[in-house]
């Protein structure tokens, strides 16, 4: 059984515009998707897309006007095929802080918000589209989700309820959604990513000197994974056909320590 042929088709990328959701945009691209860069970062968004060959669309995963406008530019480009849902944000906040005080309320909301129900809103609209789209082997396969999760769904530590809690919501909606989406020849899948050298440690030497230190807490190989390595998993398990229903650690091995 041939890999799902994306060329010619669409696919959409959250959080596009940097990160893993970049290298997953390139890599697509690389296979002849047409790319719908979805991104609330206007100006590293419209370079993405426009490098590979793609479309850049404003986007708040949170909302349903914009999934609606991300996913109609998609298909309008060629049959979507592909969804990877990488928008993602974290907040750090222990459950009461030092002086007994509970954390915010709306804080963890907010991350709830864009992690998770953000994800759902998206795949929910995307898998819609798909369905509609004619199939494109004697499976009846129409296309793959992947989603973004972390090893905090797992190994959370010290201050990340919202986060942990956010993304261990995307690894439990990923068997049931699978299930939902069969008939229509949707599968879904979910990476969870470890330590990954993204733009969120900053740049400059100091960064750097932090990063090889967290890298050496990894099991093997002792550093950061980069995005273009967690890209592989997602574009892999967009077109390997029986990929379905799974959660994979992209994580070096490591096992997180509560702080």
């Amino acid at each position: 059984m041939p890999r799902m042929d994306l060329n010619g088709a669409s696919a959409l990328v959250t959080g596009g515009a940097s990160g893993i959701g970049e290298a997953s945009a390139r890599q697509l691209a690389a296979l002849g998707a047409r790319v719908v860069v979805a991104d609330l970062n206007e100006e590293k968004g419209q370079a993405v897309a426009s490098d590979i060959g793609g479309i850049f669309a404003r986007t708040d995963v949170s909302s349903e006007q914009d999934g609606r406008a991300a996913v109609d530019a998609a298909s309008e480009m060629g049959p979507l095929r592909a969804l990877v849902n990488s928008a993602g944000l974290g907040d750090a906040a222990r459950t009461i802080d030092r002086n007994n005080e509970p954390a915010p309320l709306d804080r963890f909301e907010f991350v709830i918000r864009v992690n998770l129900i953000g994800s759902f809103n998206m795949l929910r609209l995307s898998a819609a589209a798909m369905a509609r789209t004619d199939p494109v082997d004697d499976d009846g396969s129409r296309g793959a989700i992947v989603n973004m999760a972390s090893v905090a769904a797992f190994d959370g530590q010290i201050g990340q309820a919202s986060y942990s809690a956010s993304k261990g919501g995307i690894v439990g909606m990923t068997l049931p959604i699978a299930r939902d989406l069969a008939p229509v020849g949707v599968r879904v899948n979910t990476v969870a990513p470890g330590l990954i050298d993204t733009p969120i440690y900053g740049e400059g030497e100091a960064s750097e000197q932090f990063k090889a230190h967290l890298g050496e807490s990894v099991l093997f190989p002792k550093r950061l994974g980069s995005a273009e390595e967690l890209a592989m998993m997602v574009v892999d398990l967009i077109t390997n056909p029986y990929m379905n229903g799974e959660t994979v650690r992209v994580d070096g091995g490591i096992r997180m320590p509560p702080k």
